[in-house]
């Protein structure tokens, strides 16, 4: 009861309309095999666990943090028996309780050689947002790179490098009963985004379409990402709540769409900003 007033304190604590609106509490439920929901209605977390420990992705806001803890403990597993914690990719509402969860859990931070500066930095001069989203620095213990499998249990975790929306945007993938899941970072355009002629990532065009190409390689049977409208968090929640034997996380049609609608959208954006 502590840990939920903490949570619910803290997500009253901000102050932004939209972060409040992507931090409501969710209550956790499996998703499939071994990965379970621990995360916000918006910002998402991952806990896939083993019997020598856990891996959690991502961590919401800093406010997200005592929400994610908690979920943790609900579904009956300890936070310190999480000895991975995997960053997606360096922006606040991704990797702001990052400390926090280190912290609480004792785990190791992994993150890629493309963001491990931004999270030392705490987000500020960022490539397309400047100072204006920042969070708690935080150190890697371990930077992997692309193709690099994370292992804990028994289970395997492969890291793609899927830059644009950061230098080091990372896409997760893995196998639970014979299915393909990946964990989308975020092929996504923000409107603040310079795609061309930007001194800071000159590259980011580029990389949104080598993103792109790798996306489209990759076997999907169950998409899950960063943000819970990616794939549709809400609605298979609680079509999984009243028909559990039917589990509507398994949807390899909603991953063609979510890349193709994502890559209509970057190329949309790009040739608005070309000359």
């Amino acid at each position: 009861m502590e840990t939920l007033l903490i949570a619910l304190s803290l997500f009253l604590m901000q102050d932004d309309p939209v972060s409040r609106s992507w931090n409501k509490p969710v209550e956790p439920f499996r998703i499939a095999g071994n990965i379970y929901y621990v995360g916000a209605n918006e910002v998402t977390s991952f806990l896939i666990t083993t019997p020598k420990g856990h891996i959690l992705l991502d961590s919401g806001f800093k406010e997200t943090a005592p929400m994610i803890l908690a979920n943790i403990e609900k579904l009956g597993f300890q936070p310190r028996d999480v000895r991975v914690l995997l960053s997606s990719h360096a922006h606040f509402d991704h990797a702001g309780g990052l400390a926090e969860l280190k912290r609480a859990t004792g785990a190791k931070l992994y993150a890629s050689a493309g963001d491990v500066a931004a999270l030392a930095r705490g987000g500020v001069d960022d490539p397309q947002f400047g100072d204006k989203y920042p969070f708690p620095r935080i150190e890697a213990d371990r930077v992997y790179r692309d193709g690099e499998k994370i292992v804990v249990g028994g289970t395997t975790v492969v890291a793609h490098i899927t830059a644009g929306h950061t230098r080091g945007c990372t896409t997760f993938t893995m196998d639970v009963h014979s299915h393909d899941v990946v964990f989308f970072c975020s092929p996504s355009v923000p409107s603040e985004y310079k795609l061309v002629g930007n001194p800071k990532y000159p590259d980011v065009a580029d990389d949104y379409r080598k993103q792109f190409a790798t996306l489209k390689r990759l076997k999907c049977d169950i998409p899950l990402a960063a943000h819970g409208n990616f794939f549709m968090l809400e609605e298979k929640r609680a079509k999984l709540a009243a028909h559990p034997k039917e589990n509507p996380f398994i949807d390899p049609e909603g991953c063609r769409s979510l890349i193709s609608s994502m890559e209509k959208r970057f190329e949309a954006a790009l040739a608005k900003q070309l000359p």
